[in-house]
């Protein structure tokens, strides 16, 4: 049953995602906590995730207690979650693709709002990570010079900041309520983000 379960909620998983290259779920509890519909949790790690356009490196998550309906899943019916929960762990970016994302339509409004207020441009450029930091570029066409500014990213109050390395610009990105962030960094030229989230099935 607990295999049946695992498979559920890796095609739930995939489900919400528009991509996924490699998926591994190990599921926490006994097969008896299982028959009364909760699992002490659930370990995920993930590589080549694509979520709402956004490309995501590596996922590697925890989540606390899962309450769900095994009833459905006996009858051979789609796993129901009955309750939210709560998961904490990394997602790491690569350069490319989080300057891939951010020409996605579904982050182009971000991108732009970063360029503005960080660069004075109306219009994002490109994003990339080198030595040890993120920079931001726009322009570069037309009558517009390229401009181009180094950040670092921080934690800040739960979510996520720019700053850049001179101290004179600063910018927080739009936070969802049911995240929060408690760590970034750049690390091994990857944009690495610790926190926690709840989930809402």
């Amino acid at each position: 049953m607990l295999q049946l379960l695992a498979s559920a909620l890796q095609f739930w998983i995939k489900q919400q995602c528009d991509a996924v290259d490699q998926l591994e779920l190990q599921l926490h509890g006994s097969a008896l906590q299982l028959l009364r519909g909760r699992l002490e949790g659930v370990t995920l790690v993930a590589s080549g995730v694509e979520f709402a356009g956004l490309p995501l490196e590596r996922v590697q998550l925890r989540s606390g207690p899962i309450q769900l309906q095994t009833g459905l899943l006996l009858k051979g019916q789609a796993v129901k979650l009955d309750h939210p929960f709560a998961v904490r762990g990394q997602v790491l970016f690569s350069g490319p693709g989080l300057d891939r994302g951010l020409g996605d339509r579904r982050w182009r409004g971000l991108a732009d709002g970063l360029a503005q207020e960080l660069l004075d441009s109306p219009s994002f450029g490109e994003l990339a990570i080198t030595d040890g930091v993120l920079v931001l570029a726009a322009g570069g066409s037309g009558d517009q010079p390229k401009r181009q500014l180094a950040t670092r990213p921080e934690a800040v109050d739960g979510a996520l900041e720019l700053h850049s390395l001179d101290g004179q610009r600063c910018t927080r990105l739009p936070a969802d309520p049911n995240i929060r962030i408690e760590r970034a960094c750049i690390s091994a030229g990857r944009l690495e983000l610790h926190g926690e989230a709840q989930v809402c099935p």
